[in-house]
């Protein structure tokens, strides 16, 4: 790796993202049990909830063809997918 004799300080804003390529959005394919549709959504219209059993880990989202809400379990490769595509996550927290 080489360096470069500019400091950090010197550094522009073009400078620090310069050789970055831009990243396709990330869509998840997804079904609605209401209606039956089934569509593409991004990560930012899917919700994750982490609990503390595979009962209470899930995902939801609201149907863009018939406004439902959808709840559906998530399991551990779910789980993955959904946070490495940059899906929202809420840890549950359970109560003794």
């Amino acid at each position: 790796m080489s360096e470069s004799s500019t400091s950090g300080a010197d550094m522009t804003v073009a400078d620090a993202f310069a050789g970055m390529r831009r990243v396709a959005p990330v869509t998840f394919r997804a079904g609605c049990p209401e209606c039956r549709g089934r569509f593409e959504l991004a990560a930012s219209a899917l919700r994750l909830a982490i609990g503390a059993s595979s009962r209470t880990t899930f995902y939801s989202f609201t149907c863009p063809e018939c406004g439902s809400l959808v709840r559906k379990p998530a399991g551990e490769r779910i789980v993955e997918l959904l946070t490495g595509g940059g899906v929202r996550t809420l840890r549950l927290h359970s109560t003794l």
